[in-house]
């Protein structure tokens, strides 16, 4: 008799569907970028409202990519400890009590910390997504789960704010924050269904108080430091992008706001066909270098066009370009940092999520400083040089210790 593929945890009598893991990873990794994205284009609306300045109302989105930094750190270790489904239980039902909290914020100061809590809840899906993802596949069916994970990872940050945009033009800014209330009670009750994926004896014996020594070995595993680093400061390309571009195509080149959106939906394409195209590597190290080679290419023509004052059409082509390379880096790296890593799967994936947060909540910034044109392509050059610089370190290292096992 033919069986079907299962995911099975400790229960014999309770397991989850292939094509149910899939979603339910997919919706975690969408997760945090939906949270921090899908509401900006209520930033002028929410301004009226709280009668606050714009500067004011854009700490929401510093403080949910902080806390979407800080709540990895913090739920990457708890799941190496108590498994993968009791912390995303409790992220769960933290994400929903901080989201009733911005719906009814009575300012911006109490929304602003609501935020910051939103953001560390919607952590635990992010890192536990990838955690899972490595419990269940090694090698190259491991880089196939990831380029889910890695496709929906790039997509779901351009995607969001086109999502906010239909969303605000029928609801106001609170139907978004209910919107995103209701995808959080969808994955609520896909978390009862999932079954543990970490078997109790494969979990860390550390006391709670030494559960974040858990960090230390990986801060000596050079190879996945240099490859977390390499996915960081390619993120900051896309982080750069989604906080410049709305600018650079509505004020400098003057086109609609759902002109922008379209723009935005086709290079959200780029990115996810990128990720997924990484898996038709023999192998995904080759994937990084091509990756990092057309990011430092495209990034310098990006950066070239824009100063030169190039058409909107010259800057949309280099664009998809340009994220179609960096959408290969999304599953090549994350791949091999976390093959590297399978012991501290959770704190890795934590470390992994929460360098790439952190890049975007510096990097958001810095677009803006000065000329935006100028600013925007130097932010894309220098965060292509600094990943194949790490990338090359990475491989370096690599190449060493092969050498050595073969002397």
């Amino acid at each position: 008799m033919k069986q079907h593929k299962t995911w099975q945890g400790n229960s014999a009598t309770r397991r989850n569907s292939a094509l149910f893991l899939f979603v339910f990873l997919g919706m975690l990794t969408a997760f945090g970028p939906f949270v921090t994205d899908m509401y900006l284009p209520s930033l002028p609306a929410m301004a009226d409202y709280f009668s606050a300045s714009a500067s004011w109302v854009q700490l929401g989105l510093t403080f949910s990519m902080l806390g979407l930094a800080a709540g990895q750190i913090l739920f990457g270790p708890l799941s190496d400890k108590y498994g993968r489904r009791a912390p995303l239980l409790a992220s769960m039902m933290l994400y929903l009590l901080a989201t009733l909290g911005c719906i009814f914020a009575p300012n911006i100061e109490f929304f602003v910390a609501l935020r910051f809590a939103q953001g560390i809840a919607a952590a635990g899906g992010i890192v536990i997504s990838r955690s899972i993802a490595t419990d269940k596949f090694k090698s190259k069916n491991l880089a196939k789960a990831l380029a889910i994970v890695g496709a929906i990872n790039g997509i779901a940050p351009v995607a969001a704010p086109v999502i906010g945009g239909l969303v605000l033009g029928v609801t106001g800014w609170r139907g978004i924050f209910a919107v995103l209330f209701i995808l959080g009670l969808a994955l609520t009750g896909a978390c009862v269904h999932f079954n543990e994926s970490l078997s109790r004896t494969k979990r860390s014996k550390e006391k709670l108080s030494k559960t974040f020594r858990l960090f230390k070995p990986l801060f000596s595993n050079r190879k996945f430091i240099f490859y977390t680093l390499q996915m960081a400061f390619a993120q900051g390309i896309l982080f750069g992008y989604i906080a410049a571009s709305p600018f650079i195509i509505q004020q400098h080149y003057g086109y609609s706001p759902l002109a922008f959106s379209l723009f935005f939906a086709v290079n959200a394409v780029a990115i996810g066909v990128g990720a997924a195209m990484a898996v038709k590597f023999k192998r995904q190290e080759n994937a990084v270098r091509v990756s990092c080679g057309g990011m430092l290419l495209f990034a310098i023509l990006v950066a070239a066009a824009l100063t030169a004052g190039a058409g909107i059409w010259v800057f949309e082509t280099l664009m998809i370009c340009l994220l179609f390379v960096m959408g290969l880096t999304f599953t090549a790296a994350t791949t091999l940092a976390m093959d590297c890593a399978r012991e501290q799967a959770g704190s890795a994936s934590a470390l992994l999520g929460a360098l790439g947060f952190l890049s975007g909540s510096i990097v958001s910034p810095l677009v803006g400083l000065g000329n935006l044109l100028v600013s925007t392509g130097m932010t894309f050059v220098i965060c292509a040089v600094c990943s194949a610089v790490c990338a090359f370190m990475a491989q370096r290292r690599e190449a060493n210790s092969c050498a050595r096992q073969n002397a």
